[in-house]
């Protein structure tokens, strides 16, 4: 499943190579991949079509584009196996090769599909950019990622929304997201990272399970969860309430490392399926230190490093720098 790092990497894609563009046509060949737009397919293309893009932001793992003139945005949440590809516009060829399904919506917002057409290709937008004509297709192998058009509303601090944007409005379906880990209103020594150690310092659930939840700091999954304890030396059944406020403000400093790092090589690939706005697949998997490394030396004591059982998944740890908190008696 993609994670911060490599939804990031797609914004900044679609920041470089979008920005400015004319959604002149657009074609939905998979109506489940808009559910989240309420009003249906139909209504979902004719709200894109003749916008301008003028912005993409993140927050969490929520992505979206903002309109010139328009309140509205586009939001995309890519799910599991969700790509947005940019490429330049080639010749088209007849629409029955995108496959069996039928595009929604009126001719005039339609198009028929470019080759070579990709075997999962779920909806596709035709720009007209600055520097040419573009295409942008989202492709969806297993279906959980989902585009839909919605509207915003202010932000609870004020303060802009995420990455990408000055804009203190969020979408509404990403407005129970909390803010993420690279967000610079959580960076160390603001009021909003004071905020957040303050509230993990009063629950007693295990720290794993608290930075996963969304609603308290968005963003981190289980892989870059794992790296940061490890680095940090805490297991992730430890009570949060028996951490020190340092003991946690190093925990988050540690989780923005890790992200930060897998920013730069454009997050972690295990499979082809994720991969940036040009297909291009991240490479971070070859620094993780502990996530995967079940029975291998840690990399800071050399103690094997074990696997346990976590909400279906699985928590990689090194018993010797992370020591399982004893049981209450």
């Amino acid at each position: 499943m993609p994670e911060l790092p490599e939804v990031e990497t797609v914004r900044d894609g679609l920041e470089r190579h979008i920005i400015g563009a004319t959604i002149t046509r657009a074609t939905v060949l998979r109506e489940y991949s808009v559910r989240r737009h309420l009003l249906g397919p139909e209504h979902f293309v004719g709200q894109v079509a003749g916008q301008v893009v003028t912005y993409a932001a993140r927050r969490g793992k929520f992505l979206w584009l903002g309109f010139e003139g328009c309140d509205d945005v586009l939001v995309a949440h890519l799910g599991m196996s969700g790509q947005l590809l940019v490429r330049d516009a080639e010749p088209t060829v007849d629409s029955q090769h995108a496959g069996n399904t039928q595009p929604a919506g009126d001719s005039q917002a339609a198009i028929v599909a470019a080759a070579p057409v990709h075997p999962h290709l779920r909806v596709r937008f035709d720009l007209d950019h600055p520097a040419g004509k573009r295409v942008l297709d989202f492709v969806d192998q297993r279906t959980f990622g989902y585009l839909a058009v919605t509207a915003t509303m202010p932000t609870s601090d004020g303060l802009a929304a995420g990455w990408g944007t000055e804009q203190p409005v969020i979408p509404d379906l990403a407005a129970h997201i909390a803010r993420d880990a690279l967000d610079p209103a959580i960076a160390p020594g603001t009021p909003g990272r004071k905020a957040l150690v303050a509230r993990l310092a009063t629950r007693p659930s295990a720290i794993k399970r608290l930075i996963l939840d969304q609603s308290v700091i968005s963003g981190i999954g289980n892989i870059y969860a794992d790296e940061s304890l490890w680095r940090a030396k805490i297991h992730g059944e430890r009570p949060t309430n028996t951490l020190s406020k340092p003991a946690l403000n190093r925990l988050l400093d540690h989780a923005v490392d890790v992200m930060g790092e897998a920013l730069t090589v454009g997050g972690t690939s295990f499979d082809a399926l994720y991969v940036n706005v040009n297909g291009q697949s991240g490479y971070f998997d070859r620094s993780l230190n502990v996530y995967g490394r079940e029975n291998k030396p840690c990399r800071r004591c050399g103690s094997p490093i074990r696997r346990s059982a976590f909400m279906n998944r699985s928590s990689f740890w090194c018993p010797r720098c992370q020591p399982r908190p004893r049981p209450l008696t």
